[in-house]
């Protein structure tokens, strides 16, 4: 009885091995495209920090850039607190994100692809020729 019980562990274990290879694959392969979104999306916002006079480097520190785009976008820089209230931090994305389109002569409808899709609106806004022009409050 006992050889039988450890035949059958044995047996187990041979054909668990391919499921964690699947597993290791996907993991692999899903994160070689996170890492690409993740670079893709900071030169994005290098580049649209440096459009505005803004240092690109303030684009991959945390918080301070926050700080930069509500400046860029020509929002006080106190409603950064908003930013951590529940609920109230994606109404305040999106007035952001419509501000930073405006601020670079597009229209309402960019800005909020730059909320909804911005790893599609980022990269336009930094790569084509609009210019960063603020609006008079």
């Amino acid at each position: 009885m006992a050889n039988l019980m450890w035949a059958s562990a044995l047996l187990q274990d041979d054909r668990s091995g391919g499921g964690g290879a699947i597993g290791a694959l996907f993991g692999l392969v899903f994160g070689v495209i996170g890492l690409g979104f993740a670079v893709l999306m900071i030169a994005s916002m290098w580049k649209v920090f440096t459009k505005a006079g803004e240092p690109g480097w303030a684009a991959i520190v945390p918080i301070y850039n926050f700080v930069v785009l509500l400046k860029i976008a020509g929002k006080p820089i106190w409603w950064i607190v908003l930013f951590l209230i529940p609920f109230v931090n994606f109404i305040m994305a999106i007035l952001v994100c419509i501000s930073l389109a405006a601020n670079f002569g597009k229209g309402a409808g960019f800005g909020l692809g730059l909320v909804f899709l911005g790893f599609i609106f980022y990269p336009i806004l930094a790569f084509s020729d609009a210019e960063y022009q603020p609006v008079a409050a």
